[in-house]
Order: structure tokens, then sequence, then C-alpha cells
């Protein structure tokens, strides 16, 4: 699978470790930045990992932020992304079996790295169900998504 990870100021340290950890584990990672901790804005690297992933150029993407919510709200944004924060295994697979979260945020300021190698993992490892309340569902979010445009 091919991944994009990328994240702010707040996040680089963490997203430094999550890909240098996914490209040794043989993952497929294109790191979007940041690449220093200069100040920087998670929006821009929210577009890049929506980007990646709407182009073909990523399948998943993993955001990093201080809190998570702002890269989940700006890459929500981008048709055809389905972000969520996720600070637990649980809602990390959950999100990609029910509702096919193709980007994984996450709050460095929130959680620790031990926990967010769990958190990676369990949204690597799951895919979507394909079970008709499930497709339905998510149908209904790319409906609304297409009367926004």
């Amino acid at each position: 699978m091919k991944l994009a990870i990328a994240g702010d100021h707040a996040g680089y340290a963490l997203k430094q470790i999550l890909a240098d950890e996914l490209k040794a584990g043989g993952w497929d990672v294109t790191d979007l930045g940041a690449h220093s901790t200069e100040p920087s804005d998670y929006p821009d690297f929210a577009r890049a990992v929506g980007k990646a992933i709407t182009t073909g150029m990523a399948e998943r993407g993993i955001l990093v932020c201080g809190s998570g919510a702002g890269a989940s709200i700006a890459a929500s944004k981008i048709r055809g992304i389905r972000a969520a924060v996720c600070h637990d295994t649980y809602t990390a697979h959950q999100a990609v079996e029910h509702d096919d979260m193709n980007v994984l945020c996450l709050g460095s300021r929130v959680i620790g790295t031990m926990l967010a190698r769990e958190i990676v993992q369990a949204f690597l490892q799951a895919r979507f169900s394909n079970e008709e309340r499930h497709v339905r569902r998510v149908k209904k979010i790319l409906e609304i998504e297409k009367a926004q445009a």
C-alpha cells in the first residue's frame, strides 16, 4: 500500500519517527513534510496528503499536528478524503472498516509515540468491510460531498 505522510511543525518529530519506521517496515511511504520544526501551517500538509490520495500517488495518508483536529478539519474539506482524529486503536480500525477512512490524523501533543505506533498499525491493517449498511452510509457521505460542489 502506498502511503503519504505529513505534519506541521508540531507534528514533525512524531511524523519523522512514524515515517522512518514505516519505511523500515517495508511500506511505500512518501514524506510530504514538514522537514523541520520551523513554524508551518497544517492546512498546507493536509492539502498535500489529500492531493496525493486523490491523484493516486497514495492510497492512504497520515497527518500529524499538535492535536490532530486541525489537520482532520482541513483534510476533510478535500473531495474524496475521509479523515478523522484517532487517539485509540479501536477508532483507527473501525473508521476504516465502517467509514472507509483514508486519512488518519494524530495529535502529537495528545498521544505518545508508542500509542501512535499502535494506532497507525490498526489503521493500516484495517480494510473497508463492504457490508451493505456501511456501503450505504459511505454513499450518503459522498452524496453530501457532491452536493457541496
